[in-house]
């Protein structure tokens, strides 16, 4: 798949796997996000080598990044959805997300899923809402899985 530039008020969204800063990546991801603090680096690595990759760039600093898992034909996870705390209130999530929503590869999905504790204002302005029939849904959880593997 090629890659997309998307460029807004000074900032550019790249899903150019290349351009990534995975060691920043990581940074973000093993100290200050909650979903995965500790994961190691290795991890990271595959998942950004496995995903369509939406990474968010103030000239050349990597200030944030989300990524999607897909088969590219009905489901899509998106996960680690940030934005660097000194860049927040600008509007950028809001501008990751619409990117996000409007990529062509990603159009007629049949379900979009994501975890959050803290962001379903933001999701839900994208039409993003709970579980519609949650004791369908099924899960194995290992919250545990990354302590003490750096």
């Amino acid at each position: 798949m090629d890659y997309r530039e998307f460029y807004h008020n000074g900032f550019c969204i790249s899903t150019e796997k290349a351009r990534l800063d995975i060691k920043a990546i990581h940074e973000f991801l093993s100290t200050q996000a909650y979903w995965c603090l500790n994961i190691p680096f290795s991890r990271v690595e595959m998942a950004v080598n496995h995903s369509l990759n939406f990474g968010l760039y103030s000239e050349a600093q990597q200030i944030g990044y989300a990524r999607v898992i897909s088969d590219f034909s009905s489901v899509a996870y998106l996960g680690d959805v940030y934005v660097l705390p000194y860049f927040r209130g600008q509007g950028l999530s809001k501008w990751l997300m619409q990117t996000i929503m409007a990529y062509p590869e990603l159009q007629c999905m049949r379900r979009w899923i994501l975890s959050t504790a803290d962001a379903h204002g933001l999701y839900k302005q994208f039409g993003w809402e709970p579980v519609a029939y949650p004791e369908r849904w099924m899960e194995l959880y290992n919250s545990e899985v990354y302590r003490g593997s750096l």
